[in-house]
């Protein structure tokens, strides 16, 4: 089936881009409450599952052993601008179990924060790896694997131990295989695994809920979750929509970004989980889906989702900051969702 549009971009009142995806919203119990588009196509949620990717860190203890807190939690589940705040924590975290950058196996580049990129490149130092936006991810992973008496070279292998235990932990979450036959590699060097929209939603269902999941999952779920919204900017970084949309209505929305335009986010309140992927991967359509679906599931709050609806429709500026468009969300998601 062909998905619907479910953004515009309009130059004055024309449109100039429309963006196709899919979106799905599903409770605890896995009701599928609200379907666009065809959500039974696997997608390879890259970032978008970092917070059920860290629930090993936090069930094994290695989360306890170290002394880990919110700060910590958040930026296990982050993709972050490479800032100081996120490289000195990521520094942090491997130095509290005698490792370094060293042993990061994610690879290296520049800062995503302009401004971060800028002060690297005037001090005449290159990035490492704990620039990388996945660096906290990483970090999270080699202080699971010394806890648990993990040798953690090799740590990035489909093969590695660690990473049998992730896809063990994801196949619960979502309900979804994870093996060898939907498997490929992340940007990261993680094995990342292709899995319908449908089952993204029900896994960020379970982490708002933790129905499905045991009780000591259940309740790291929780607790990964809490860290992330008290600690959104380490989560992402400045200016980034994942800051801007848990800052809305702090406590009550987990966001979080994949690649190529995926999106996931969990509502604890209402015990909900959103999954979406837009068609040809551009970033800021998809930010618009998931501020839209927000906007339209947190109506009860007109405040809230007129804040919501705001983020869903951007601006288009010119090089002088002048706005000459606007990014548009479509009916094809109202109309589902009224």
């Amino acid at each position: 089936m062909s998905n619907p549009v479910l953004v515009e971009i309009l130059r004055g009142e024309h449109v100039e881009s429309a963006h196709r995806g899919a979106i799905a919203v599903c409770d605890g119990a896995g009701k599928l409450l609200v379907e666009i588009g065809d959500v039974s196509q696997p997608v390879f949620p890259r970032s978008a599952v970092k917070a059920i990717q860290a629930l090993p860190l936090v069930e094994s203890g290695a989360a306890d052993a170290f002394g880990f807190g919110d700060r910590e939690l958040a930026l296990a589940c982050a993709s972050h601008k490479g800032e100081s705040a996120h490289v000195d924590l990521a520094a942090s975290m491997l130095a509290r179990i005698g490792l370094d950058e060293t042993a990061l196996e994610c690879g290296a580049h520049w800062p995503l924060a302009h401004e971060a990129t800028v002060v690297l490149a005037r001090s005449g130092r290159s990035p490492s790896q704990l620039h990388n936006n996945c660096s906290g991810k990483h970090s999270g992973f080699l202080c699971a694997c010394r806890h648990m008496n993990l040798a953690h070279q090799g740590y990035v292998s489909f093969e590695h131990p660690y990473q049998a235990t992730i896809r063990e932990v994801m196949k619960n979450v979502t309900g979804a295989p994870h093996d060898a036959d939907n498997s490929a590699t992340d940007g990261c060097s993680i094995p990342t695994y292709a899995i319908p929209i449908s089952s993204l939603a029900l896994g960020f269902a379970r982490l708002a809920t933790g129905q499905g999941l045991s009780t000591a999952r259940a309740k790291a779920a929780k607790r990964l979750v809490a860290a992330c919204m008290a600690e959104p900017f380490l989560v992402s970084g400045s200016q980034a929509a994942d800051l801007a949309l848990m800052q809305a209505a702090p406590g009550s929305i987990f966001v979080k970004t994949g690649a190529e335009g995926v999106y996931c986010a969990a509502l604890p309140e209402l015990g909900l989980g959103i999954a979406l992927k837009c068609d040809d991967g551009a970033g800021r359509a998809a930010e618009a889906m998931v501020a839209a679906v927000l906007a339209m599931l947190l109506k009860s709050d007109e405040a809230l989702s007129e804040r919501l609806a705001v983020l869903a429709r951007p601006a288009v500026p010119s090089r002088k900051g002048e706005p000459v468009g606007r990014v548009q969300p479509t009916e094809a998601i109202s109309g589902q969702l009224t």
